[in-house]
């Protein structure tokens, strides 16, 4: 009929707009509303670390110049105070946090990229050579991880061929060092099940019968149809690294400040004998920052894990 055909021809000519994938991921990162407010809280902070030179009043080891000037409660000259040698905390504080991140973030990224890369082929090979890595990580995994750290600290910084690589004993590049020799085996885990997952999908089968190598497979398909995982391991492997540098900084272990250096952990460490004498600002601080970056780094990571996961993609 002629009505049916030209009803036809109009449902042809319409055409439904497309969206990127990109654009379906960014969609979905700013739906989440703590990680929008959390990417605006790091900003502000990594700002002011990186203009460190003009956003600190004094510098990480200079005294306030107003005697008496040792536990000073917050005020004009100090914003957030001193602490028992007249330090200006506000500053300190900028150092402390520049210090952490850097710890952080870059033992984060070297942890997750080699568990990405354990897990992801002792996964994809399976047979003798999973069974032996997974055995070696459980056997990591089966200690606690604060006395493992302490014991590894002195025994790889009594080994003198490794200084040119780990630096000095507790130095931040040390810890830098420790962290991400002790922080992959939970990622090769949460690596090797989603590999075990996807290896026998069909797009994993054609990709082997067109003749794919091993490391291309897990290189343009499993790794990134794994993307959301990791990426919630590697928010944990960051706030993990800055917590248990703030502890282990918190019982003498962290980085040397004497040679200027300090962190969140060593002014935590430095205020546990204020606070009992009722300079409460000393820790009060540092712990609220601790918080604030630990909460900030979890909520964008839930919200990279919702935008790039492949699966989300498909049901939008």
């Amino acid at each position: 009929m002629p009505g049916s055909t030209r009803g036809s021809d109009l449902a042809d000519d319409i055409t439904l707009p497309t969206i990127s994938p990109r654009r379906m991921a960014f969609d979905r990162f700013v739906s989440h509303r703590a990680a929008v407010v959390s990417v605006f809280v790091m900003a502000v902070l990594v700002l002011f670390v990186a203009l460190s030179p003009f956003t600190a009043r004094y510098g990480v080891n200079e005294q306030v110049q107003a005697p008496p000037n040792y536990f000073l409660s917050p005020r004009a000259n100090a914003w957030l105070g001193t602490d028992d040698i007249g330090r200006d905390l506000y500053s300190r504080l900028i150092y402390g946090v520049r210090v952490s991140l850097v710890i952080g973030l870059f033992s984060g990224l070297i942890s997750v990229s080699i568990g990405c890369v354990i897990g992801a082929v002792a996964g994809f090979r399976g047979g003798r050579f999973d069974d032996v890595v997974m055995r070696v990580t459980d056997l990591f995994l089966a200690f606690p991880f604060l006395v493992t750290l302490l014991v590894m600290r002195n025994m790889i910084g009594g080994i003198s061929w490794l200084k040119p690589i780990t630096g000095e004993l507790n130095s931040v590049r040390f810890i830098i060092v420790l962290f991400a020799i002790f922080g992959w085996m939970g990622v090769a885990r949460i690596v090797r099940g989603q590999v075990l997952a996807l290896k026998e999908r069909e797009f994993i089968e054609a990709a082997r019968a067109a003749g794919a190598s091993r490391w291309y497979i897990v290189r343009r398909h499993l790794l990134p149809n794994s993307i959301g995982p990791i990426m919630v391991a590697l928010t944990f492997s960051i706030v993990g690294a800055i917590i248990s540098e703030s502890t282990l900084a918190f019982f003498g272990y962290g980085p040397q400040a004497g040679d200027g250096a300090t962190s969140l952990g060593i002014l935590v460490g430095q205020a546990k004998g204020a606070v009992n004498t009722g300079f409460w600002h000393l820790a009060l601080f540092p712990c609220l920052t601790l918080v604030v970056i630990a909460l900030s780094i979890n909520f964008i990571g839930d919200a990279l894990r919702d935008a790039t996961d492949p699966r989300m993609q498909k049901d939008s």
